[in-house]
């Protein structure tokens, strides 16, 4: 059944997008060319820029404590975006400009667990020591 509805969607979606783009070409006329010819050279403008990104974002969200997966996310959701930009049609250029408009995840790194505090604010740090010269005069 899942195999049959995947097929089924793929097959619906060109037809959509050929029906769609007819009704719209049909009130705005060669405008339509013109949108298609701009929602591909965005979607080229954004795979092309997210290409160095992501190495940007990986090292900054391992710098900053983060998991590396939101940043793979957020560069995966822009490049699928992207490719749905260059796809001629007006129903993927939607979704594309969906997945554009979806906030991005923005978590706070976890702070490190640095012990009791003291009531100034100060970071006690409790361990053992051993002091040197007690050790050399043995």
């Amino acid at each position: 059944m899942l195999k049959f509805m995947l097929f089924f969607i793929l097959l619906a979606f060109p037809l959509i997008e050929i029906l769609v783009m007819i009704q719209v070409a049909g009130a705005i006329g060669w405008w339509l060319l013109l949108w298609l010819i701009l929602s591909a050279f965005a979607g080229w403008t954004l795979i092309q820029e997210e290409k160095m990104a992501i190495f940007g974002r990986l090292f900054s969200s391992l710098q900053t404590g983060q998991p590396p997966s939101l940043a793979i996310f957020d560069s995966l959701r822009t490049l699928i975006a992207g490719i749905l930009l260059i796809i001629p049609g007006i129903v993927s250029d939607f979704i594309a400009i969906l997945l554009l408009l979806l906030p991005r995840s923005k978590r706070q790194p976890q702070a490190a667990s640095q012990g009791p505090t003291a009531s100034e604010g100060e970071v006690i740090i409790e361990g053992e020591y051993q002091r040197e010269e007690e050790k050399r005069l043995k």
